[in-house]
């Protein structure tokens, strides 16, 4: 392999599909950037490693940095007209459309997918619920979402080789494209959050994440609300912030974005970890569990393979009152969930296990590759 891309969808915040893109950097040192946008805070960049980010044009259209999701119409066609002649390994860490990309038959492109496009599949109903579009606006967006469905699923077919990132999405990736993948876990940094010295744990549980609507923390905060009794602590900012914020209770406090180090400390201290998201696999549980927190967790998507019965309890529907049944099961018997367990199951998923998956994965494809180029 002489010259390697990575392709992401955008850059915008340092979230999960970031944390892979930190460790493809790790692998290939040498590999170019390429992304729809690049607005990432100039505080997130480190990992970058002064490594230039080559944009589509829609870097320049306006009000792009606030509103990007407006643009998803153009987004295949700007993913298109990227130039990876002359790379020989294409990889695109993809959510949305970065694996549409267009390569040559002496180009291997591996796609390692971290979902199929949520809101243009089986989640269509419940964003297009959870966004408040209506009337016309909602006929509109489902219009689009027909076409990108349509331009998705000849998208899904251009990548040599699939990666997904949980047992989960490989099922879905056969459902919605008909195709196998590898399953690779994303990477859990369990250098960085570690249990912190043996103290008892605080009277607080805590949820963090990006805050949109998938995530459903306004369900977490609604659960808290009538249980006055019982402290939440919310991290995290994003497009639901304010509504969110509206849920208020003096047992439920909310610290909007915090650094790494803040995050850690409360996955540290706190009770247990609540995520109510259906998520392709879910960093964030695997982090508060490496920090040696057991996590309460909606029973659906990935964490089905991350959250054992040993290190969590699984709650059966989105709804309050589920959340709230769990957290009573939770309290009743504590001393379940030991951190030790938890930290175990965490080091199941750490950087250094990715790596090497990923890095034996890439060069045995390459391999195969290269014996029927010979041919």
């Amino acid at each position: 392999m002489k010259k390697i891309a990575i392709v992401q969808d955008w850059f915008t915040t340092f979230a999960g599909t970031e944390k892979i893109v930190r460790q493809l950097l790790e692998i290939f040192p040498d590999a170019t950037l390429f992304s729809l946008i690049d607005f990432l805070p100039q505080k997130d960049r480190g990992f970058l490693k002064g490594a230039a980010i080559h944009t589509s044009f829609l870097q320049n259209l306006p009000f792009v940095q606030k509103h990007y999701q407006r643009y998803l119409a153009l987004m295949p066609f700007a993913v298109e007209q990227f130039d990876l002649a002359g790379y020989d390994l294409v990889i695109s860490n993809c959510h949305a459309v970065s694996k549409g990309v267009i390569t040559g038959p002496n180009q291997l492109h591996i796609s390692y997918l971290h979902t199929p496009i949520r809101y243009a599949w089986d989640m269509q109903n419940e964003y297009l619920n959870t966004s408040g579009f209506k009337g016309l606006n909602s006929f509109v967006a489902r219009a689009i979402l027909h076409y990108i469905r349509i331009w998705d699923m000849a998208a899904a077919s251009r990548p040599d080789r699939l990666i997904a990132n949980s047992n989960f999405i490989a099922g879905r990736i056969r459902k919605i494209y008909r195709r196998d993948s590898q399953v690779i876990y994303p990477p859990v940094d369990t250098a960085y959050y570690t249990p912190s010295d043996p103290r008892p744990r605080e009277d607080f549980y805590l949820t963090a994440s990006r805050l949109v609507p998938y995530k459903r923390v306004e369900l977490i905060a609604k659960a808290f609300q009538s249980m006055p009794e019982k402290k939440l602590v919310i991290i995290g900012d994003g497009s639901e912030a304010r509504k969110i914020q509206q849920i208020t209770g003096p047992n439920i406090t909310w610290l909007g974005y915090q650094p790494d180090n803040m995050l850690k400390s409360y996955m540290q201290r706190c009770k247990a970890f609540i995520f109510a998201a259906r998520e392709d696999f879910g960093i964030t549980p695997m982090e508060a569990q490496a920090c040696g927190t057991p996590v309460i967790a909606y029973g659906e998507g990935g964490v089905r393979e991350t959250v054992p019965p040993s290190t969590g309890i699984h709650f059966p529907e989105q709804t309050v009152e589920s959340i709230q049944t769990a957290i009573r099961s939770f309290d009743a018997h504590p001393e379940r969930f030991q951190g030790t367990a938890c930290r175990e199951n965490a080091e199941r998923f750490s950087t250094k296990r990715f790596r090497s998956e990923f890095t034996d994965y890439v060069h045995s494809a390459w391999d195969e590759f290269e014996k029927k180029a010979n041919r």
